[in-house]
């Protein structure tokens, strides 16, 4: 049921992109789908000691109100922020819908981190395809440990006001490879942490039940989200350089974005 409202999402963003009167409409329906999976998948991060989620989960409440709000008269920031979303899913989409595209995928980024463990002197099984363990502890490679998901995010916003052509090269050239080969190695770290037990601490908010559980946790849901997070500011940053329109638009929907936010608090005075 949950990848129904992506699919509904990722349809409506698609939509979005073919002209027409109907675009502010199936941009609205994107947003909210996307909105609706995230409560969705709150049950999934509970159970695994992930509170980034549901803090973005709540935040999408008012996002998606403001957004409504100006999709519906048809304002250019939120139809250039939604045409963003629009080409990260037209990226995402086919490694996400083609199976054998992200299989495909998942089973690059399994043999390139079990050579980068090589290289470490770390030797691994496999415990089927995607499944890597040692010591008795498994770690699944899923296409979320891909990087695809941050690839097309960022390019998508790279998209989201006109480019020239060596703009569009450069932006790709920053994001792509960067993100991609940082997540092997976000990917590597994880399964040392996990297999070598690294951070077994705090069991009584890190742990979910299993055995060795918490070293994942601080390890993925902690230490490897921030650093993430840092990582993808600072290439945003990058892209704000490569293309400097950007930067005065990110500027410009954080005054709409805190605006709004700001005059409902007023009103609630």
């Amino acid at each position: 049921m949950i990848e129904y409202l992506v699919l509904i999402s990722c349809l409506g963003f698609l939509a979005f992109l073919i002209p027409g009167r109907h675009r502010k409409y199936a941009a609205i329906i994107g947003w909210i789908f996307i909105v609706l999976f995230l409560f969705a998948e709150l049950p999934y991060y509970f159970s695994i000691n992930n509170f980034l989620y549901p803090v973005i989960a709540v935040l999408s409440v008012p996002f998606l109100y403001i957004t409504i709000k100006y999709l519906l008269i048809e304002d250019l920031r939120v139809m250039n922020l939604s045409r963003a979303a629009a080409v990260a899913f037209l990226i995402y989409a086919p490694f996400e819908y083609i199976p054998v595209l992200g299989n495909w995928l998942i089973d690059i980024v399994v043999a390139q981190v079990v050579w980068l463990l090589g290289v470490f002197h770390y030797p691994v099984s496999l415990a089927d395809w995607n499944i890597i363990t040692r010591h008795g502890f498994r770690v699944e490679i899923i296409l979320a440990c891909t990087g695809i998901q941050s690839i097309a995010i960022l390019l998508g916003v790279a998209a989201a006001v006109p480019t020239t052509t060596r703009q569009k090269i450069f932006a790709f050239l920053a994001v792509a490879p960067t993100i991609y080969i940082l997540n092997l190695f976000r990917n590597v770290f994880v399964i040392i942490s996990y297999t070598e037990q690294l951070f077994p601490y705090m069991p009584e908010i890190a742990s979910n039940g299993e055995i060795g559980y918490e070293s994942f946790f601080w390890a993925h849901n902690v230490i490897a989200e921030l650093v993430a997070l840092i990582i993808l500011v600072v290439i945003a940053f990058g892209l704000f350089s490569i293309i400097p329109k950007l930067g005065s638009y990110a500027d410009e929907l954080y005054r709409l974005y805190y605006g709004e936010v700001k005059r409902e608090f007023s009103k609630e005075k």
